[in-house]
């Protein structure tokens, strides 16, 4: 698997070596893992979480400080997207921009593919 399956803005990079750097001290720095579950309003749902154990299979993408992985059933349905991070009057986020969603709620945390 490839880094262009799954891409990082400059913005996601710098606010994941933020959180990195933020929880370092209490170990070494975990990466942010990506992985799309079954759930949501729109059937897929995808969650972020600190992983200080990535596992052997999972895909890492490394850009400077950051680290993120993916595991392998997620980048199935990740393929092609690219992470950012927003700052909006509605609040913070990591958004995932996924051309192979057809649909998605009104919130961007769930999705539908055909």
């Amino acid at each position: 698997m490839t880094e262009t399956q799954f891409a990082l803005t400059d913005r996601a990079a710098a606010r994941i070596a933020e959180i990195a750097a933020a929880e370092a001290a209490a170990g070494p720095p975990p990466a942010l893992r990506v992985a799309v579950l079954a759930g949501g309003c729109s059937g897929f749902q995808y969650r972020f979480e600190l992983d200080a154990a990535p596992q052997p299979d999972d895909l890492l993408i490394e850009r400077g400080a950051a680290r993120v992985v993916v595991d392998p059933a997620s980048l199935d349905l990740l393929a092609g997207s690219e992470l950012d991070y927003t700052d909006e009057l509605m609040g913070s986020h990591f958004a995932v921009r996924n051309p192979q969603a057809k649909s998605a709620c009104g919130c961007g945390t769930s999705f539908s593919v055909e």
